[in-house]
């Protein structure tokens, strides 16, 4: 224990080495405890690395009450807990959609509608800045991950959540204008 913050004492203090040497020890095993988890290495893999990299980032607000050890489990638990609550959420969702029986005929007028709504999205992600643009359309048409899309970019995982929130809240701008039109 005593070890443990003379680490993080270190790691605080910019020590790369130290923190090196704690993510050589503990990768593996964090992506196994994932695995078990999550069920999936690629996942317990982005989940371990997302959490290497704020424990990096945030190092000067990290507080230790018990082991390193023990913090990094626990954030590995807590973070694949989070993802799975959220893969949830969204396997509900779209069995809440599938699950609709159709009310019947689309009206031209809905199709309609539904035609150029289609077309200002298309619009829209257009318009977008072409780095935007690609990260846009590698998440949500690919069905790639915010890591996969930043090592195939070289850019880092925060910068492909900026540009989607900022593409997502662009579109939202553009469709809630739309509607407030129609």
């Amino acid at each position: 224990m005593r070890n443990d913050f003379f680490v993080l004492k270190k790691i605080k203090e910019g020590d790369i080495k130290a923190f090196e040497n704690i993510f050589r020890l503990y990768y593996s095993p964090l992506c196994m405890y994932a695995t078990s988890l999550t069920g999936q290495m690629d996942t317990a893999e982005e989940i371990v690395q997302e959490l290497f990299y704020v424990f990096w980032k945030e190092r000067a607000n990290i507080q230790l009450f018990h082991s390193l050890k023990s913090y990094l489990y626990g954030a590995v638990r807590n973070r694949s807990f989070q993802y799975l609550e959220h893969l949830e959420v969204r396997n509900r969702y779209r069995e809440a959609i599938l699950s609709q029986k159709p009310t019947g005929s689309i009206s031209p007028l809905e199709q309609l509608e539904y035609e150029e709504l289609q077309q200002l999205i298309k619009r829209t992600i257009h318009r977008l800045p072409k780095r935007r643009q690609r990260i846009f359309q590698m998440h949500r048409l690919e069905g790639m991950k915010y890591a996969e899309i930043a090592s195939a970019l070289s850019v880092s995982v925060k910068t492909v959540e900026a540009e989607m929130s900022k593409a997502l809240q662009t579109l939202r701008k553009e469709i809630e204008n739309y509607t407030h039109i129609a």
